[in-house]
């Protein structure tokens, strides 16, 4: 069972706080990580693609000439696949790529992400942010005295103030409990928990609170 620091905002030792073992002590294993991101990243792609086939092509309505006679090869009209300006042959159509993973899979990944952060000593619990006001320069200097450069921050609930202070910041991204995903755990470096959010995400996986 994992005890890690609590700092403030100023990086000031606050306390201590334990980690379920069961949600950030859970053994690694990059092929379940890896097929849960390509779900995500398959899941995000809008399909929405599509070239037009001979259905879609306007004209073509007449023959260009006549079936013999001619010398040429017989064509039946000028929008088919061959002719210059012709429709496309078996090209991209709009589709879904996303496709299923379990619920269970998708939950064990994420506590794997959850788990590898801790591991690697990327993983810092924070009692809480607070601004003098809603302003970029004064999240950035949260950041810059905590030490943070690309770092995924859990809040317990949403937070207009934080959310408005951080959207331009690059490398800075804040999520809510029920946001937390195997994807942006993993696209950023450090992870930060402020304090409210441990209870939350220790019930997310177990039924119990921390």
């Amino acid at each position: 069972m994992a005890t890690v620091k609590v700092y403030d905002q100023n990086k000031q030792e606050s306390g201590e706080i334990t980690l379920a073992p069961e949600v950030f002590e859970v053994e690694v294993k990059p092929e379940i990580l890896h097929f849960v991101v390509r779900a995500q990243q398959a899941a995000r792609r809008a399909g929405t693609h599509a070239a037009k086939t001979r259905a879609h092509v306007s004209g073509g309505g007449v023959k260009p000439w006549k079936q013999k006679g001619t010398g040429r090869a017989r064509s039946g009209s000028n929008r088919s696949p061959v002719w210059r300006g012709g429709a496309i042959i078996f090209g991209p159509q709009p589709r879904d790529y996303s496709f299923k993973v379990n619920r269970k899979v998708r939950a064990l990944a994420l506590r794997m992400a959850l788990s590898s952060r801790l591991a690697d000593e990327n993983l810092m619990v924070l009692k809480g942010i607070t601004l003098p006001e809603v302003k970029t320069k004064h999240f950035a200097k949260v950041m810059q005295d905590l030490g943070l450069t690309r770092a995924l921050i859990v809040l317990p609930e949403d937070n207009a103030d934080l959310d408005r202070s951080s959207r331009n910041i690059p490398g800075v991204k804040l999520l809510t409990v029920d946001q937390l995903n195997v994807l942006d755990v993993l696209a950023h470096k450090q992870l930060v928990l402020l304090e409210g959010s441990v209870a939350p995400v220790t019930q997310r996986f177990t039924g119990k609170e921390a």
